[in-house]
C-alpha cells in the first residue's frame, strides 16, 4: 500500500519560498520508464545492463521505443531498428513490452504524486505536471519535489527527473535538463542566461519543421526568437506566432488541469508488423481498434459524437480525417462502419499503411445525453444495449477474448490490441481513473 505525502519539519518561513502571485509547478519525468520498470521487477536479470524495449522483437525491423542509460551510452537511441542496435551492442537485451506492467506501475507513481496535491495532470503513461501551489504543508518547491522523487525511488525502485517551475513550459524543460535522477529548477528570469543561446527548436512545443520556418527567417536560436517582431510572427503562424514570442520570455499560463475530469477523447492506434493496402486487411484492423476504444469509451461511461482515423505511411507520414454524426454512439458497429466509410472516402486501396487509429472524440455523459434513436432502429437499441451491457460484463470477468465477434475471430496482428500485456500507447491515460466497479 503507498502512504500518502507527510508532512516536513521545515525550519524558516515556508511562505518565503512560494510566490504571493503566481504558481509552482512540478514536471515529473520517469526515465527511460519501460526499461526500468523491467530492471525494477527483475534487478538481477537487468540491472546497470543495456536494455531496449522493442514493439517486435522476433521481428529484427522492429523498432526500439526506449533503452536503458547503459544502451545509450554503447550507441543505442530510441527509433532504431532491433537488427541496427544490435549491430551497435551486440549484448543488447531486448525485451518484449508489457504495457499492463507499465501501466500498474504509472498508477503507482501518479498515486505517491497525488499525495502532494489534487492538482495532478497525466500528459502520458511516463509523465505528469503538479501544481503545488497551495501545498505549504508538505515544505518547500524543492522540498516537496526531493521527497516524490525518493519516494518513488524507494517505494517502486524507479528514477525520475522532476523540474520545477512557475508554469508547465518551463517545469517541462527544467526537468528534461538533469537526467537521470536530477532535480531542476528553472525561474523566468534564468530563461535568458540558460536557453536563449539554444536552438529553436529546443523550446517544448517546437518541432524541427517550425524550426526551418523560423531559419527561413533568420531566427536561428531562443533569444532571437524572444526578440522577433510578434507581428511578423503572427502573419507567418498565425495564433502560434504570439505563443512562440510569449513561451521564447519563458511565460506560458496554461493550467495544471485536474485528471479527475472526463477524456476529451479516448483514442487507440496499432503500429502494423508489415504495410498493408487491401481493404480486407484495413478492415480486420479497423473491426479491433473500435472493439477496444469502444469497450474504453463505455468504462466511463462516455458516448461520442465524432469519429476520428489516423493513417501513417510507411514514410512516417500522418494524416487524421474525422466525421462528426448526427446521434451519439457507444457500439464497435457503429465505431467501426464510420472508420471504414472515412477510409474510403480519403485513401484510395493501392496506398501501403503501415499505422492506423481511431479516436472518438466530442465525449459526453450517457446520463447527460438525450439519446436520439434512430427512427427504424429505436425498437432494437434496447436490445442492443442489453446485448453488449452483457458482452461488457462477461470479457472484465472472463478476459478480452471470452465473447467475440465472427469478424474477430482471426489471426490478424491487430488482435492483439485486446492483449493487455501487449496493447498500449504513451498517451493512453484513461487507465489512471479507476471505474466505479474497481473502486
Amino acid at each position: 500500500m503507498i502512504n500518502e505525502g507527510k508532512v516536513l519539519n521545515v525550519s524558516g518561513n515556508i511562505d518565503e519560498y512560494y510566490p504571493a502571485r503566481g504558481r509552482v509547478v512540478l514536471h515529473v519525468d520517469m526515465n527511460a520508464f519501460y526499461c526500468s520498470v523491467h530492471e525494477a521487477e527483475e534487478p538481477e536479470k537487468y540491472r546497470n545492463q543495456p536494455t531496449a524495449v522493442a514493439g517486435s522483437v522476433e521481428l529484427r525491423k522492429g523498432v526500439i521505443v526506449t533503452c536503458s542509460y547503459a544502451a545509450r551510452k554503447r550507441g543505442i537511441s530510441t527509433g532504431m531498428t532491433v537488427s541496427q542496435g544490435l549491430k551497435k551492442c551486440p549484448e543488447l537485451i531486448v525485451i518484449k513490452p508489457d504495457f499492463h506492467l507499465y501501466r500498474n506501475y504509472s498508477r503507482a507513481f501518479m498515486d505517491i504524486a497525488y499525495g502532494y496535491t489534487p492538482l495532478l495532470q497525466a500528459v502520458s503513461i511516463d509523465e505528469c505536471y503538479l501544481d503545488i501551489t497551495g501545498s505549504k504543508q508538505f515544505g518547500t518547491p524543492l522540498d516537496i519535489a526531493h521527497e516524490i522523487q525518493s519516494r518513488i525511488s524507494d517505494e517502486l525502485g524507479l528514477p525520475c527527473s522532476i523540474g520545477v517551475a512557475p508554469n508547465k513550459l518551463l517545469a517541462k524543460m527544467a526537468s528534461d535538463m538533469k537526467k537521470p535522477n536530477g532535480i531542476t529548477v528553472l525561474r523566468i528570469r534564468d530563461v535568458p542566461a540558460l536557453l536563449w543561446d539554444k536552438p529553436c527548436n529546443e523550446l517544448f512545443g517546437i518541432g524541427h519543421k517550425t524550426a526551418d520556418k523560423l531559419k527561413k527567417m533568420r531566427i536561428y536560436t531562443i533569444g532571437q526568437l524572444a526578440a522577433a517582431d510578434e507581428l511578423l510572427l503572427s502573419e507567418k503562424f498565425g495564433v502560434a506566432g504570439h505563443w512562440m514570442k510569449q513561451a521564447a520570455h519563458g511565460l506560458d499560463d496554461s493550467p495544471v488541469r485536474d485528471d479527475q475530469e472526463k477524456n476529451k477523447s479516448v483514442g487507440h492506434t496499432t503500429t502494423l508488423p508489415r504495410d498493408i493496402s487491401r481493404m480486407e486487411e484495413v478492415q480486420r484492423v479497423f473491426l479491433n481498434l473500435a472493439d477496444q476504444v469502444t469497450r474504453r469509451l463505455r468504462r466511463q461511461k462516455l458516448v461520442a459524437q465524432t469519429v476520428q482515423i489516423t493513417i501513417r505511411t510507411p514514410d512516417m507520414k500522418t494524416i487524421t480525417r474525422s466525421q462528426s454524426l448526427e446521434t451519439v454512439i457507444d457500439r464497435a458497429e457503429d465505431v467501426y462502419r464510420e472508420a471504414c466509410e472515412l477510409y474510403r472516402k480519403h485513401w484510395s486501396e493501392d496506398k501501403p499503411v503501415r499505422l492506423l487509429g481511431i479516436t472518438l472524440q466530442n465525449l459526453v455523459t450517457k446520463e447527460e445525453s438525450a439519446l436520439q434513436l434512430d427512427l427504424f432502429d429505436y425498437e432494437q437499441q434496447p436490445r442492443k444495449e442489453s446485448l453488449t451491457k452483457t458482452m461488457d460484463l462477461l470479457r472484465d470477468k472472463f478476459g478480452e477474448n471470452a465473447v467475440l465477434t465472427a469478424g474477430m475471430l482471426t489471426d490478424d496482428p491487430s488482435a492483439l490490441i485486446r492483449n493487455h500485456k501487449i496493447r498500449g500507447t504513451s498517451l493512453q491515460t484513461d487507465f489512471l481513473r479507476k471505474s466505479e466497479d474497481e473502486s
